[in-house]
């Protein structure tokens, strides 16, 4: 099992680059990759679906990046403890017909002391939009380190 640095007991400097770095995972829309940070058994909760196992996150990222076009993320660290961390998050995609939608969102994570996640669990909502009230217009991929994070665009 590969070791995936920062390690816990998290300090407020290491949760921050532990969320940033899921963060732009998670951007690269690339199931396999993002895969790597959670333990070979891994268990989620995502809304009302249930995963164990890389395997299954997979598909589930697979099907859902088919579903989420153009996906672009921001995950804000809210809280940590030892091994623990508590994220927000919104992203926003469009469907296959074009509408977008805004996903307001709260993760709880628990890791192993290699760093791999072992849970996961997310509440999320999605709220229709138009496209003129897209708030995360970087180019595909990882969110520049300029671009302001939820709390510097006021959401």
């Amino acid at each position: 099992m590969a070791a995936r640095p920062p390690f816990p007991p998290f300090t407020l400097q290491s949760a921050t680059q532990k969320v940033r770095l899921a963060e732009d995972a998670w951007n690269s829309r690339d199931p396999e990759r993002v895969s790597l940070a959670y333990t070979e058994d891994s268990r989620w909760r995502n809304r009302s679906e249930f995963l164990v196992g890389r395997a299954a996150i997979v598909e589930f990222l697979t099907r859902k990046w088919a579903l989420e076009q153009d996906y672009r993320l921001i995950k804000e660290l809210w809280a940590f403890h030892e091994d623990h961390i508590a994220v927000r998050f919104q992203y926003e995609y469009h469907d296959a017909q074009g509408q977008w939608f805004r996903a307001y969102g709260n993760e709880q994570w628990a890791f192993t002391p290699e760093g791999l996640m072992y849970r996961r669990e997310a509440s999320i909502n999605d709220v229709a939009i138009a496209e003129g009230e897209r708030k995360f217009d970087w180019p595909a991929g990882p969110r520049p380190a300029d671009y302001p994070s939820l709390s510097e665009l006021g959401l």
